[in-house]
């Protein structure tokens, strides 16, 4: 998806004294994109609300070449130019969708045939190592502290821990994610 249908939208912002794109899609118009794709990479973020986070993943996002980042309109932020700071031109190369239901979206994506794999320390989780992201998925990051909320567990395919080795039992979510979406990339790409 590194091409935009002809109703792209753009709005023009200034970065580090540069005038530059941020890609603005509209829910719909991300749906319509996804399925014209052959095998999209996304990324979904429930309710991670820190802009320094989201800058950082906006940064990891666009170094793996995930296609869209979708992010509930309540409960996260939108790209501030603190985001668009840390992310490094990450938030002018990824679009970033707001979408008024998470849970909606991701039901959404199934009808897709687009494989949801929900990052969660539950009992059941699998190993990231052992997760299958080959073909079209969607890769669910939770919230700083909480994690990914109970209905967007229970909409998700798969749900995967990092394998953790020393006294620390988690990573920041940003970290996390790019932790997450490499693992994706190197399937993807075998």
């Amino acid at each position: 998806m590194a091409t935009y249908s002809k109703k792209k939208q753009t709005r023009q912002n200034r970065h580090r004294g540069f005038s530059t794109q941020i890609p603005v899609l509209s829910e719909e118009e991300m749906y319509q994109l996804l399925a014209e794709h052959n095998c999209p990479f996304i990324l979904a973020l429930d309710q991670v609300q820190d802009p320094h986070n989201l800058g950082a993943i906006m940064r990891s996002a666009d170094a793996s070449g995930v296609d869209v980042v979708v992010a509930p309109k309540k409960g996260a932020p939108p790209i501030t130019e603190t985001v668009r700071h840390i992310a490094c031109g990450g938030a002018e190369h990824v679009p970033y969708v707001q979408v008024s239901n998470l849970a909606n979206a991701l039901r959404k994506f199934r009808e897709l045939e687009i494989r949801i794999v929900a990052t969660s320390d539950h009992k059941g989780s699998i190993s990231l190592f052992d997760c299958d992201f080959a073909g079209p998925v969607a890769v669910v990051m939770g919230a700083e502290a909480a994690g990914v909320r109970r209905l967007t567990a229970e909409l998700s395919d798969d749900l995967v821990k990092i394998p953790m080795s020393g006294e620390v039992d988690c990573l920041n979510v940003s970290v996390a994610t790019g932790v997450t979406l490499f693992e994706a990339v190197r399937q993807r790409h075998r």
